[in-house]
């Protein structure tokens, strides 16, 4: 979630994402195995060439090293996340569907989905995983000073699919293309319909120019992403997400991917056990409405 500058989003700090392409890795096709458990293939490129690999007896030969995840039915139970490749870090799984369903189990077990167009859906839970703790959270003195002059109109869940899509639109550095495909954009819309995905979106002037949307179980929120069309609207969005979370004793903001950016407005990484052990517990508490009632821009100051 979340990486810097205007516009401001999430995993593609270190990793650009490009079309048909995602990490440095290829999508290899599906079969069916002896056992009939119905595998992806995917080849990490980094390696290949760069490894030796041992056949029987003889001399070694270079070569590429395959990881095999599994390929996911509609109705097919996710892995266990311990299960999760390190490298790519946090790679668990692809194909399904991409329902309001299937997005509720898998952030409920705390996987999410991450895939370019033309890819299978690839399931996700990285280790360690970045967090925010609504306490930690940092707010600097010019971001303070934009805060109390008011200069932006908070709305909550009054443009949600406009905020999606803005983030797919906003250009990022390095990156041809985006993740949040017409796919994405209509499973996060039927979430939001079925009260599970939310926007705080920042206005100036009765136009939108900032904002960012997630996902909502329990007293857990999951941030996907946010855009900025004019300097510090994304993080105005943030700072008023994390008041109402802190105000409504919702502890945690799952980022997902490590960025600097967020580090320094205090969100810091954990271990994947520990992010689980948390997860388990917010997730199965009833969710408080008044998260999502507006409430004056300058109140996140007091």
């Amino acid at each position: 979630m979340y990486g810097n500058g205007a516009p401001e989003t999430n995993r593609t700090s270190d990793l650009p994402l490009r079309r048909g392409l995602l990490y440095p890795l290829s999508y290899r096709g599906a079969g069916w195995n002896d056992s009939g458990l119905c595998k992806a293939r995917y080849v990490l490129q980094q390696e290949r060439c760069d490894r030796f690999l041992t056949h029987g007896p003889g001399p070694r030969r270079r070569g590429r090293i395959t990881r095999v995840i599994p390929w996911l039915r509609n109705d097919s139970p996710f892995p266990p996340i311990d299960s999760a490749l390190s490298e790519p870090n946090g790679l668990l799984a692809a194909g399904g569907e991409l329902s309001a369903n299937r997005l509720l189990a898998a952030y409920r077990r705390g996987i999410f989905p991450w895939y370019a167009e033309g890819q299978p859906v690839l399931w996700w839970s990285p280790d360690p995983r970045m967090v925010l703790f609504v306490n930690e959270f940092r707010i600097t003195r010019s971001l303070g000073k934009v805060l109390r002059s008011e200069r932006f109109e908070i709305r909550v869940d009054t443009a949600f699919r406009a905020v999606i899509e803005a983030c797919a639109r906003a250009p990022r550095s390095g990156q041809v293309g985006t993740w949040i495909t017409p796919a994405v954009i209509d499973a996060y819309t039927a979430l939001h319909e079925g009260g599970n995905a939310h926007s705080v979106e920042t206005w100036r002037g009765g136009h939108l120019v900032g904002g960012l949307y997630g996902v909502s179980i329990g007293r857990m929120f999951f941030g996907e992403s946010m855009f900025a069309q004019e300097t510090d609207a994304s993080k105005v969005a943030l700072a008023h997400l994390v008041d109402r979370m802190r105000r409504a004793d919702c502890p945690l903001i799952d980022c997902q991917q490590q960025t600097a950016h967020l580090a320094t407005l205090g969100a810091r990484p954990i271990s994947r056990v520990g992010f689980a052990e948390r997860l388990a517990r917010l997730v199965n508490c009833a969710g408080p409405e008044a998260v999502w009632v507006v409430t004056p821009p300058s109140s996140v100051l007091v």
